[in-house]
């Protein structure tokens, strides 16, 4: 048992129990406390009384799916969502991500990889908790406006709702505006993901995100360079 989540709760929603049991299971050998819910309306009610720290969400639910569950629970408190679909469509990670969901992993998966990237999530919890006690100052591109203290955006005075994940991302490339970052630095310094363990579907991991997040603060102002990375401009 890792003794650096002794008291995080993970909650997960799978309605297949074998897969849940599983996922269950391991969390715990890895200190975690886990509750289990198998159906939309559950894990609703599961996330409102017990508050987990994160949630482990399948898409496709009984009740209602996990895109109307991570809606559900992410308006009544912010919580990260590590998201488990069994389809790979683009399409269908940008509509979870959009509905507030921080990172996906397409099944199947290793169980090795779901407490990694459990661990990640929680971790940048921690830092953005340090960063709202520090309150550092402000930082401005063009006409976007960051308050990493706050968490809060503004694109032309204009406030934009960001997940956990895009404000991370965006302040990642404010940090350095105007610099072309590659994938590896972004999915190290945004996801915390070690040289260590990978994943096949890293680079699409960013990719989906910037995707996402053009859509919020407008897409001239994120610039690809291909076969590189990406580099956030400081247009009016």
């Amino acid at each position: 048992m890792t003794s650096s989540t002794p008291s995080r709760t993970a909650l997960v929603v799978e309605d297949e129990r074998t897969i849940n049991d599983a996922l269950a299971q391991r969390l715990r050998a890895e200190g975690y406390v886990v509750e289990q819910a198998f159906d939309g309306p559950s894990a609703v009610e599961r996330a409102s009384s017990v508050e987990p720290d994160v949630v482990l969400l399948d898409v496709m639910l009984p009740g209602f799916d996990g895109l109307e569950v991570c809606r559900r629970i992410q308006a009544e408190r912010p919580v990260p969502v590590l998201m488990l679909t069994a389809r790979d469509d683009e399409a269908d990670v940008l509509v979870g991500l959009g509905v507030g969901a921080d990172d996906y992993l397409t099944k199947p998966f290793s169980m090795r990889e779901v407490v990694a990237r459990v661990a990640a999530l929680l971790r940048r919890v921690e830092r953005a908790e340090a960063l709202a006690v520090e309150r550092p100052a402000t930082l401005e591109v063009g006409a976007i406006v960051i308050d990493p203290g706050a968490r809060r955006t503004t694109v032309a005075g204009e406030p934009v709702h960001l997940t956990p994940t895009e404000f991370d991302l965006l302040l990642c490339l404010a940090r350095e505006a105007g610099q072309v970052l590659g994938r590896d630095r972004l999915l190290r310094e945004v996801w915390d993901w070690g040289d260590s363990w990978g994943s096949a579907g890293a680079a699409r991991t960013v990719d989906s995100h910037v995707k996402a997040l053009r859509a919020k603060v407008g897409a001239e102002r994120i610039r690809t360079v291909h076969g590189v990375g990406y580099a956030l401009e400081a247009l009016p």
